[in-house]
């Protein structure tokens, strides 16, 4: 179901080593840190669509917390239908359903806010129009 998740954190010297703890208990490794904020687990691709990944990073001084849920998608066809979903039950657009090659080739998603304005987003790895 999860494709990766971030979150923001209002103290990183505290939470960062709480989060690595878990992680390594679950065996997902932290793949990098900084001072503020660290990654756990494996990006998912066209090759590697299962894989999950966790983002842990300071928030903004003022700022409220901020979630992105990403959500896997088998086809384009599902991001494209998730988001008409979204917008039709009082989700607002962050993104429209587009490829995002920064991220790789074949990374199709669309973005929404939900009416707390956390993001959520459906992806797709799969490569072509699946």
């Amino acid at each position: 179901m999860l494709d990766h998740v971030s979150i923001t954190v209002s103290d990183p010297a505290r939470s960062l080593p709480f989060y690595q703890a878990v992680m390594a208990a679950l065996s997902h490794p932290c793949v990098w840190a900084e001072a503020d904020a660290a990654g756990f687990g494996e990006r998912a691709d066209a090759h590697h669509p299962a894989r999950s990944y966790l983002t842990v990073r300071a928030g903004l001084a003022g700022a409220p917390d901020r979630r992105h849920w990403a959500f896997k998608a088998e086809t384009r066809a599902a991001v494209r239908a998730c988001h008409a979903a979204g917008l039709a039950a009082g989700g607002r657009c962050d993104g429209p359903p587009s490829l995002r090659p920064h991220y790789h080739p074949d990374y199709y998603a669309a973005f929404l806010l939900d009416p707390d304005g956390n993001r959520v987003e459906a992806v797709c790895h799969a490569a072509g129009d699946g």
